[in-house]
């Protein structure tokens, strides 16, 4: 984690987002590139454009100030200002820098809103290369004490773990490995029992603490949220199970449900970001189907 991309809407929402990443970055050494898009219909005026442009810069400079002026973060703080669709812009932005996380809010003003509330919701999170963690109205923790790393049927479900054990070396975080069915198949209980295995012996090579729990109910995205808040966690780490449609890229019904539901930060990758990563941990063995 070398750069954080922050979306802001300047709403109080969206600065939930910011606050997230301050953390982060104060912990990691991180950079923090805060970027707001202006919508077509008023880039395609000029006189409107270069108003907005001004009132834009003004409120970043406010934003820059302010966190200069509290003292306790250790990073360098800049802005964007981008003009198109809002979700390509974000993840063009986060494509120009080595090892980014996209930190945003999921219930902003304005154009963020229309992204996250409606048919087209989470056009971000499914277009992004590279991870991102979501923010719904939860309160900010002061560090990431508890990870909940939940562990499907699905052979990607495993691709995340890398990830997540460098930010939980990072932070001293205890990861609580959760095994999550909808089947009572025998056949498939033991396949989620060997990746728990898997994971926790990767977990024990790395010194980090974790706990086990296997649990199966009719909602996999309500189990997890259950269980994530009876260990105080501060974080769930989770696939975005991306999906091609005909016209655009979804996200799979876990993920979205996750994001739309949960009140603790959500830590979502993509399958095809994360493969190589994993890779390396494969060719060890510790992650063989």
């Amino acid at each position: 984690m070398k750069t954080i991309i922050v979306p802001l809407d300047f709403s109080d929402e969206s600065l939930n987002g910011l606050n997230l990443a301050l953390m982060l970055a104060k912990k990691t050494g991180a950079n923090i590139q805060l970027i707001h898009v202006i919508g077509k219909n008023i880039s395609a005026n000029k006189e409107l454009l270069e108003t907005e442009n001004q009132l834009v810069k003004i409120k970043f400079e406010d934003i820059i100030q302010k966190c200069n002026e509290k003292g306790n973060i250790n990073c360098n703080l800049k802005y964007n200002i981008k003009e198109g669709q809002i979700f390509k812009e974000i993840a063009g932005l986060a494509e120009e820098f080595e090892d980014p996380i996209t930190v945003l809010s999921t219930h902003g003003a304005s154009g963020f809103e229309d992204l996250f509330i409606g048919g087209n919701a989470y056009k971000i999170t499914s277009h992004s290369r590279n991870p991102v963690i979501t923010v719904r109205r939860s309160k900010i923790p002061s560090n990431i004490d508890n990870i909940v790393l939940p562990l499907d049927i699905t052979f990607q479900t495993r691709e995340k773990v890398p990830y997540t054990v460098k930010l939980a070396e990072v932070f001293g975080s205890k990861i609580h490995l959760l095994t999550i069915r909808l089947s009572n198949l025998k056949s498939i209980e033991k396949k989620l029992h060997q990746y728990a295995d898997q994971v926790a012996s990767y977990l024990d090579s790395h010194k980090i603490l974790y706990t086990v729990e296997h649990l199966h109910g009719s909602n996999l995205t309500d189990l997890t949220i259950d269980y994530s808040q009876s260990v105080d966690a501060d974080l769930i780490s989770i696939m975005t199970e991306q999906e091609k449609s005909a016209s655009n890229l979804l996200l799979g019904n876990f993920a979205h449900q996750m994001i739309n539901k949960a009140f603790i930060p959500v830590l979502s990758f993509p399958n095809y970001h994360l493969r190589i990563t994993a890779e390396d941990v494969w060719s060890l063995g510790a992650f063989n189907a």
